[in-house]
């Protein structure tokens, strides 16, 4: 009898398991490529490149497990994207010890935002509306990556499409699951996986001594700083809020600056939350109870810290999986989540038209002065919400 209960429980968390499992594999494999050019940009020795993916993943991983037990929710923690995009953009002129040096800043600065508590307060008085339809409109595109895959991989995709609707209807708990295997089990049916060049390899921390440059800090560390705290920890809380979690933000941010700060010298460059991942360990799929979910967080953050340890082999592993597979698997577990976020979006009447504006910005894609659309789509919203708000004068006849 004993047996059978905690046999029930582990099959009722299964799908917790699996969506950090998810989460962990779609953000490893859409950042792996621009990691690397991030790494090469840099100058970046092979040892060098392997202690960058390790330190970001450890950062990532420690803090998700620290936070989400403490607190009990699901809060995942990620490296910037947006900031190896920056990097593999700019840093072509700099040497890897100047790059170290912006990274301790940027690990500084996000420090304070949290300790100080001023990115919270900020934060706190933008509508969820606004919020939401800024979410909307950063996870639209993954979902949109669905229909695209099927130009090259029409079979793939359509019998990962079909299973999801079909275990929606019948055993919507399982979806993600068995659409994760079908793709899994068709993937290889279609000779799709390639491993030709797989080897297992342990990562070894190479610490790079920081060269404080004026002008790397100001052209590199500061903007960093900006695009990690607008591109992903923007995102990252609306999709807490989305799924009806209240996160401990300046905890959070002062956590992943200190991560970044101390990670910085083994080349970690941003820890900060995740955004699009999370929305997988933390919408319906992932568990129907709001209250277990955290253990899928939980799962990422060991799995990440694995990933840290045998960086060079998740890569090649990774690197054998076709993209067609990960950006339609991204797309499918992030249904729910869309879907959640349209209805919150559009729900009052009074900030429609200021979500439905922060949206075309966000999904638009739009950069200026190196920070992404995301930003720019909350600031038009919110500043389009103050407007229409904003209450006419009257007159005294």
């Amino acid at each position: 009898m004993i047996r059978a209960k905690h046999a029930a429980g582990f099959i009722s968390l299964l799908p917790t398991f699996v969506a950090g499992g998810i989460a962990v594999l779609v953000g490893f494999t859409s950042a792996i490529a621009i990691l690397f050019q991030a790494a090469h940009a840099m100058g970046a020795s092979i040892e060098q490149t392997s202690s960058l993916i390790a330190a970001l993943c450890f950062g990532a991983g420690i803090t998700t497990v620290i936070f989400s037990l403490y607190y009990r929710k699901p809060v995942l923690c990620a490296f910037s994207t947006t900031g190896a995009a920056l990097l593999a953009a700019n840093a072509s002129q700099t040497s890897m010890n100047e790059m170290i040096g912006a990274f301790l800043l940027c690990g500084l600065l996000t420090t304070i935002a949290g300790l100080t508590g001023w990115f919270e307060r900020v934060l706190n008085r933008i509508p969820t509306a606004i919020t939401s339809a800024m979410l909307t409109g950063v996870l639209f595109r993954f979902c949109l990556d669905i229909f695209g895959s099927m130009r090259t991989q029409g079979a793939l995709v359509a019998a990962m499409l079909i299973t999801y609707l079909f275990m929606k209807r019948w055993q919507p708990r399982y979806a993600v699951i068995a659409v994760l295997a079908v793709g899994l089990f068709t993937t290889w049916q279609l000779g799709l996986m390639q491993f030709e060049v797989f080897a297992f390899k342990v990562s070894t921390p190479v610490f790079t001594a920081p060269h404080f440059s004026i002008t790397t800090m100001i052209g590199i560390g500061l903007p960093l700083f900006i695009v990690t705290m607008s591109s992903q920890n923007l995102p990252g809380i609306a999709v807490m809020r989305a799924n009806g979690y209240q996160p401990p933000i300046s905890p959070v941010v002062t956590g992943t600056g200190l991560a970044t700060f101390f990670l910085a010298p083994f080349g970690a460059f941003g820890i900060n939350f995740a955004a699009i991942t999370a929305a997988i360990v933390m919408g319906p799929e992932a568990h129907e109870d709001s209250s277990k979910r955290y253990i899928g967080a939980v799962v990422a953050g060991v799995l990440h810290i694995g990933v840290a340890i045998f960086a060079a082999t998740v890569s090649l592993f990774f690197q054998g999986l076709p993209s067609e597979f990960v950006l339609s698997l991204a797309g499918i577990a992030l249904i729910g989540t869309v879907s959640n976020s349209i209805a919150l979006a559009v729900n009052d009447e009074t900030s429609r038209e200021s979500a439905v504006l922060t949206f075309l910005v966000t999904v638009s894609g739009i950069s200026f002065f190196g920070i992404g659309s995301a930003f720019w789509g909350l600031v038009l919203g919110a500043l389009s919400f103050l407007i229409l708000r904003w209450r006419k004068p009257s007159f005294a006849a």
